[in-house]
């Protein structure tokens, strides 16, 4: 009989078609061509070796991209030691949450308490702003004198104001670290102070740097001010780079017998941001010195690029039983990655997805997983979701979708 063999031979055709579209759909599309980068090197002679990042005089040191969270380079990363006022970012951090929150505003007037004044004013030996005692002033300038002059005066009014104590605003402090993904850090107050158990990493406070930046610019802006003034006293900021390198923009600088000379630096050339961290460094300018060398070697020697965006599809999957015959997938956040100068057209998209997909999915649902290779190391990975939502196809197409698909496991 002429009719099965007819449509024996047009389902092998429409199998054939759709096999050929299943095998298609299993590769992401290439990754973006990327564009000029600040400090690029010439390719035509092959990548560029990186040689060793200069090795601070430090107990702990890192460098990391901001915006991939990449590890450049860094040694005892993960190793607890105390942050002296590096802990004012998390203090700014919180500052800035709770604004956003609506629970406080710029304007607020903070009273500088005899509290404040006698723990961390002009008497004690650490860093003050100069706020007189009993007396208030708006928030954000208590929050510049504590960012710029890294007053410990202001930062206790600032966290009194906040959470009425400083040892409720350290438990802010704490719950904020968790949230970021601080593994290894615990804040007892919001001055860094010596206390117990007030330690942090240099991996931790990089992450911390990169997130006031992205989450808070405005807050971020106040570290890049070189100096500010209360009353009569006029203080500088302490960040010696920040007269240096005019990419340098923030962010803060930490001192204590225990915790030796601290410094969390960042800078930002062209699209890229990087964060250093060094803690127990030997004196200010070695701090400085050896902040501004792992800047200089990042960005000189890696660069960082979004290869996909949200929204935008990094495949097409055949799709069984829907009313649509195609499923975008796309990426929920962008995907970046951080990567040797000269070597980003070497990276590697590998898809995986389920070979038969079989209506309905919801828009955003979970599809697949999408990495990003170099020399084999997955520098990154994500889940790939349906940018759209396919529902069900009516009967008929269900029923001849489901011979296709017997016909297909023969």
């Amino acid at each position: 009989m002429k009719f099965p063999r007819l449509l024996r031979a047009f389902g092998l055709a429409a199998l054939g078609t759709l096999a050929v579209g299943l095998a298609t759909a299993q590769e992401p599309v290439p990754v973006p061509q990327p564009g000029a980068q600040p400090g690029g090197v010439d390719t035509a002679a092959g990548p560029m070796p990186v040689p060793p990042a200069p090795e601070p005089v430090a107990e702990a040191w890192v460098v990391m991209d901001a915006a991939s969270g990449k590890v450049l380079a860094g040694e005892n990363i993960d190793v607890p030691l105390p942050p002296a006022s590096i802990t004012k970012v998390m203090t700014s951090y919180v500052i800035a949450a709770e604004m956003a929150a609506g629970k406080i505003n710029r304007d607020d007037q903070v009273r500088m308490s005899e509290n404040a004044w006698r723990k961390g004013g002009a008497a004690t030996d650490g860093s003050y702003s100069g706020f007189d005692v009993n007396q208030s002033a708006p928030l954000v300038e208590m929050e510049k004198g504590m960012v710029v002059q890294s007053g410990n005066d202001a930062a206790i009014a600032l966290a009194e104001h906040v959470a009425g104590s400083e040892q409720a605003f350290a438990a802010l402090m704490n719950q904020h670290a968790q949230r970021l993904g601080l593994r290894n850090t615990h804040f007892v107050n919001a001055t860094g102070l010596p206390g117990e158990g007030h330690l942090s990493t240099a991996h931790d406070l990089a992450l911390l740097g990169a997130a006031l930046a992205r989450d808070y610019p405005e807050a971020y802006s106040y570290n890049a001010i070189k100096e500010f003034t209360v009353g009569s006293i006029t203080q500088p900021n302490r960040n010696v780079l920040l007269w240096r390198d005019a990419s340098v923009d923030g962010i803060k600088t930490g001192h204590t017998s225990a915790a030796g000379y601290c410094l969390m630096a960042s800078a930002k050339r062209g699209d890229q941001r990087l964060v250093s961290v060094v803690l127990g460094s030997s004196s200010e300018k070695q701090r400085a010195d050896d902040s501004q060398a792992l800047l200089n070697w990042g960005f000189r020697f890696f660069e960082t690029h979004t290869l996909y965006e949200p929204g935008t599809a990094v495949a097409t999957q055949r799709v069984w039983k829907g009313q649509a015959d195609e499923l975008a997938l796309g990426v929920a956040s962008p995907v970046l990655v951080t990567v040797p100068r000269g070597r980003y057209e070497q990276l590697q998209p590998v898809m995986d997805v389920p070979s038969v997909l079989v209506a309905p999915f919801e828009q955003g649902q979970q599809v697949g997983t999408v990495r990003v290779t170099l020399d084999g190391d997955v520098l990154a990975e994500q889940p790939l979701v349906a940018l759209e939502a396919v529902e069900r196809a009516g009967f008929f197409k269900r029923i001849w979708h489901e011979i296709l698909m017997w016909w297909d496991s023969l």
